[in-house]
């Protein structure tokens, strides 16, 4: 079985004496953590080394990943730069990118220089230098004939207060998108690229509009857009890993988004075993739960599935934000786009991508606005912009009900919302989202639908009603429940990646206990992680870290009795000697559906009318209600 592995620093004499102590019968006392460890071993330079290595004898980029324990932070950079420099190779600090006890810089270096280089004792990781994914072939404008035009709405945003922040190759200042999308150079960009200016007009046009009909008027934008521009002539060159990210980073740091979207990053499917950097410092800016992040999956699902090529690309493996990948059309017969790429995530944060929006196919592309007044509407497919049209749709639902939703009851929404089909869910995770706001905002048939959201400290215990009344008792009811939790995360150890966690029990009948002295009810199952996670994963505790879980359950109306979710918060770093753990927040989206009684919302009204608000909507948004 895969286990935890640990990496330990100390002096040479201090594990020296410690081999000796292993020698000694009862040197370490029952109960001592030292007996669960399986073995110890110094990690050798083949360990460190990563991805397919250039040819011999030829200088080459790579990345260089470093341990950099507080405690001797300086001095350890510091004797990296020495023993590169004796090495023959140049390790650029400037470049750096420091997150949660490592650091990693590129550097450049001859291939027989990497296993030398590799000895250092600090050295975590190092691969060639990933390229920057910006244009998949597959995204590039497709020919469909002539298209009837699209007319643009003659309407200000639905919600001039929603700030949403695009990072992209650019949009041109004038054109059909300008009185709602502002074109912002990133900090140190330099002169635009067509094809990337081409590529962030279609992806902006997807933020704002989704997939547009041709012939028809384009829909009333829900909020206006900042695009910056972060990819310029040098996007080619070798090091715009770093300076984008280190963009990014900059404007994220600088100014407070509600919604960010990603269509861009390394052109590199994840790992198990190690967190990139941009995943990680993109999931630390996240972890505070006060952003609604979307990132494309990526487009290399056509690539070899056993080799692990066809998994969702970094940073999609980001716990705290929204991966999405793309539908193949917009109709009730759909499947995974083909190009999409698949999960399993890393676990935690196995099921990647989160969600399906429509991307696009070869018999059914995406449509946007043209570049100009006066030009046809374009057309392409890509995960690129099933990514900006499913913040859209959040967008959207904050632009109905205003700032009462908080981003993760977004997130929780669009999760809890989606339809899985019969496609599997390392292919479409927990399902295609709708493209209306409808399936959002108004409770279908039968249904009542209720949010719960806030934040939990560690070690508390909040009780949350499923708010079934006591008069609803033939038939059968679906209990649907969706959880998201922001947390912080520690890109050291990836099988620990997460560090806060909440459980929910279910408790399904107030007045029946498992014993005559429980001060509780009885439980009963509700999110069964075998549904999701193999057995090595239930066997490490794994699933208990996930940060979202989804699941529906049918129970007999009668079996019922003021159910509730008993959910607790755990913390991985409240066993941190010294480190005050943190409180996170959450949300908790349960819909519940009778198969008998179709006034059940009311009931629900009425029956917890001192304990649910019922949400209004704060401006008018176009709906169809279904009869």
């Amino acid at each position: 079985m895969d286990t935890t592995e640990l990496f330990v620093s100390a002096k040479r004499e201090s594990f020296s004496l410690l081999a000796e102590k292993l020698k000694t019968p009862g040197a370490f006392p029952d109960g001592s953590p030292l007996q669960k460890v399986e073995a110890f071993r110094a990690p050798d330079f083949l360990d460190k080394k990563r991805g397919d290595m250039p040819l011999p004898h030829s200088s080459s980029l790579f990345e260089v990943g470093l341990h950099i324990p507080s405690v001797d932070r300086d001095a350890i950079i510091r004797s990296f730069e020495r023993w590169a420099r004796a090495c023959g190779v140049a390790a650029d600090l400037n470049r750096s990118i420091p997150i949660s006890g490592l650091i990693f810089m590129p550097v450049v270096a001859h291939v027989d220089e990497v296993d030398e280089l590799s000895k250092f004792s600090f050295l975590r990781v190092i691969r060639p230098m990933p390229k920057l994914r910006t244009l998949h072939p597959i995204e590039r404008v497709l020919p469909v004939g002539e298209l009837p035009p699209i007319e643009v709405p003659d309407e200000p945003v639905v919600d001039s207060s929603i700030r949403m922040a695009i990072f992209d190759g650019g949009i041109r200042s004038s054109g059909p998108m300008s009185r709602w999308a502002q074109s912002l150079d990133a900090p140190g960009v330099g002169a635009p690229v067509e094809e990337c200016v081409n590529h962030g007009h279609m992806v902006t046009s997807a933020a704002l509009f989704g997939c547009l009909q041709p012939g028809e008027v384009a829909p009333r934008p829900f909020n206006t857009v900042d695009h910056y521009r972060i990819l310029d002539g040098e996007e080619e060159d070798s090091y715009a890993l770093y300076t984008a990210l280190g963009r990014i980073r900059d404007v994220l740091e600088e100014k407070n988004y509600d919604f960010v979207n990603l269509s861009l990053g390394p052109e590199l499917p994840i790992e198990d075993d190690e967190v990139h950097p941009w995943t990680a410092v993109l999931d630390e800016y996240l972890s505070h739960g006060q952003t609604f992040m979307t990132v494309a999956a990526g487009n290399n699902g056509n690539n070899d599935w056993a080799s692990g090529n066809a998994r969702i690309q970094v940073p999609s493996d980001c716990v705290n934000a929204l991966t999405v990948g793309s539908a193949s059309s917009r109709l009730r017969n759909w499947d995974r786009a083909q190009y999409s790429a698949i999960g399993p995530g890393r676990s935690p944060g196995l099921v990647k991508p989160d969600i399906l929006s429509f991307g696009g196919a070869s018999y059914e592309p995406f449509i946007f606005l043209p570049n100009d007044e006066v030009g046809a509407p374009l057309s392409a497919m890509g995960t690129s912009f099933a990514a900006p049209s499913a913040l859209r749709m959040a967008a959207g639902i904050r632009a109905h009900f205003g700032g009462h939703i908080k981003p993760l009851g977004l997130r929780a929404l669009l999760v809890h919302c989606a339809e899985r089909g019969d496609v599997p869910v390392e292919e479409a995770g927990w399902g295609r989202i709708p493209d209306q706001i409808d399936a959002f905002v108004v409770c279908p048939a039968n249904s009542v639908r209720v949010l719960y959201q806030g934040t939990i400290e560690p070690g508390q215990t909040v009780r949350m009603p499923i708010p079934l009344p006591e008069d609803v008792r033939a038939g059968n009811v679906e209990i649907s429940a969706t959880y998201c939790i922001n947390s912080p995360t520690d890109s050291r150890s990836p099988s620990t990646y997460t560090a806060s966690a909440i459980e929910p029990i279910f408790r399904p009948h107030a007045e029946k206990f498992s014993k005559e002295d429980s001060m509780h009810p009885k439980t009963d199952a509700f999110f069964r992680s075998s549904d999701f996670l193999p057995e090595n994963d239930l066997r490490k505790g794994a699933h208990k870290w996930e940060t979202t879980k989804h699941k529906k359950v049918t129970k007999r109306a009668s079996s019922l009795l003021r159910p509730v979710f008993d959910v607790k918060y755990h913390s991985r770093i409240e066993q941190l000697v010294g480190v005050p753990p943190e409180k996170v927040e959450y949300a908790l989206v349960v819909t519940l559906t009778s198969s008998r009684d179709a006034d059940i919302y009311n009931k629900v009204v009425r029956a917890y009318s001192g304990r649910l608000e019922i949400l209004q909507p704060q401006v008018e948004i176009p709906i169809t209600v279904q009869p």
